[in-house]
């Protein structure tokens, strides 16, 4: 999805100190995802790790190739797409 990427680019550079207060928007997002993946594959929902706010882009990645692996409709990929880019909107 060209959105991960751009968001990918836009946060992937970042110092801890830039993070400082932007993890917590990027792994909601993540954990969202992989909530979506996990009700489209018909499994349980896993907390994703809450791991250092410079894994996160790799975390968004993953849980991005998921989601789409698992097949979303139409209108869920337009829903992730505008999650997406609220994120963006917010982080800048």
């Amino acid at each position: 999805m060209r959105a991960v990427e751009l968001l990918v680019n836009q946060v992937g550079h970042w110092t801890p100190e830039r993070w400082r207060d932007r993890g917590e928007p990027v792994h909601r997002l993540v954990q969202s995802f992989a909530d979506q993946s996990a009700d489209l594959a018909s499994t349980p929902r896993r907390p994703v790790p809450r791991l250092s706010d410079l894994a996160l882009p790799d975390q968004l990645r993953v849980v991005t190739a998921d989601l789409i692996a698992a097949g979303p409709t139409p209108a869920q990929t337009a829903a992730a797409a505008a999650d997406l880019a609220a994120l963006r909107r917010l982080l800048t």
